[in-house]
């Protein structure tokens, strides 16, 4: 995860068929994503999109 991914955690994916995604958009703050995720929902009513926060591979540790 580069830098500027950690900087922006909230991801807007477009959901795809047979389980793919696309990434839309990088926020870094939920409102500012949730905000996006309704103009998308709007111009997009066919396509169905979600809000994730990514912590990226490898960085969450078991103890």
């Amino acid at each position: 995860m580069t830098y500027q991914q950690q900087l922006t955690p909230w991801v807007i994916h477009n959901l795809l068929p047979n389980l793919k995604q696309s990434t839309m958009s990088r926020f870094r703050r939920r409102a500012e994503a949730e905000a996006y995720l309704r103009l998308l929902q709007r111009t997009h009513p066919n396509s169905r999109f979600e809000i994730i926060f990514d912590v990226g591979q490898g960085e969450l540790v078991g103890r």
